[in-house]
């Protein structure tokens, strides 16, 4: 039977992205799959990783930059990229920051992510 998600759930990460997590293992239980609305901040980045898992990114505003196994993508409004698991990726944005929803299949966790300190 379907169900309304009233809100999401506000993961708190370092470096001012801020993660709303609306399907996943925070806000719902669901570990099949996990969506999430992502504002990362001007010059926003992360450390690489390698997740065990399918990465949707759907960006909304402004350029998300992928660095990846097959070189560099950027990636802007209207577009997406796909990642593959055991891909090593790195997530950047530019100067005007980004908005992005990330779909991960099955869903993000800390673990599965394979980040690198």
């Amino acid at each position: 039977m379907g169900r309304l998600i009233k809100n999401a759930s506000r993961i708190p990460v370092p470096g001012g992205k801020i993660i709303d997590e609306y399907v996943g293992r925070v806000n719902t239980g669901e570990e099949r799959i996990s969506i999430a609305h992502m504002t990362a901040p001007p010059g926003w980045s992360e450390p690489p990783q390698t997740p065990s898992f399918h990465e949707y990114t759907l960006v909304l505003r402004g350029i998300v930059r992928v660095e990846h196994d097959g070189g560099v993508t950027d990636v802007g409004a209207g577009q997406a990229f796909v990642s593959e698991p055991g891909e090593k990726v790195r997530y950047s944005v530019g100067p005007d920051g980004a908005e992005y929803v990330a779909i991960c299949m099955p869903a993000f966790s800390p673990e599965t992510a394979g980040r690198e300190e």
